[in-house]
């Protein structure tokens, strides 16, 4: 049988086919389909984070976590600055495959490191790691992924929704 704590926090971070996520909306990886280059470089207002850089964001933390659970060294992650990559230039239908690529990527190394933690390691904190434990972490990192997928999914109802905008002025 398995453990349902255990479940609760994988399916937190991947929900199992035609179940669908806790909050109604699709995953990080999920969100992108159907979005263009295009759209996905638009922001609503100067200074505001586009689809692109969210989904970057949510890829570097994938990243992040898995590097502090895994306990490893591994190479840096391959945009920057990490936490907020730059939109690559050109900022065309390849650059955008790609890094949707690296999104999907770095879920599903996260998944299958999340996999690999035995249950009984969950209370531990990591060594080097900060105040959180490993539970904490896993659960954190499903958080951010909802909150900046709302983001993304906000942001497509924007974009959907600017020519009519302008239209009525």
């Amino acid at each position: 049988m398995r453990d349902p704590i255990r479940t609760l926090l994988a399916e937190n971070v991947q929900p199992r086919p035609g179940r669908g996520s806790w909050h109604g909306g699709p995953t990080a990886v999920g969100a992108l389909r159907g979005v263009s280059p295009e759209q996905a470089a638009w922001t609503p207002a100067p200074g505001r984070k586009s689809i692109w850089q969210l989904a970057l964001h949510i890829a570097y933390w994938k990243y992040a976590v898995r590097r502090r659970l895994e306990g490893g060294s591994e190479s840096r992650f391959p945009r920057g600055p990490a936490n907020w990559p730059r939109l690559p230039r050109p900022a065309d239908a390849n650059a955008w495959a790609q890094d949707r690529l690296l999104l999907k990527q770095e879920h599903e190394r996260l998944l299958a490191t999340i996999a690999a933690i035995p249950l009984r390691r969950y209370c531990e904190t990591l060594p080097r790691g900060k105040r959180w434990t490993i539970g904490e972490m896993i659960l954190g990192i499903a958080q951010h992924d909802a909150y900046h997928t709302g983001q993304i999914q906000l942001l497509k109802r924007l974009w959907a929704a600017r020519g009519r905008h302008e239209a009525r002025r």
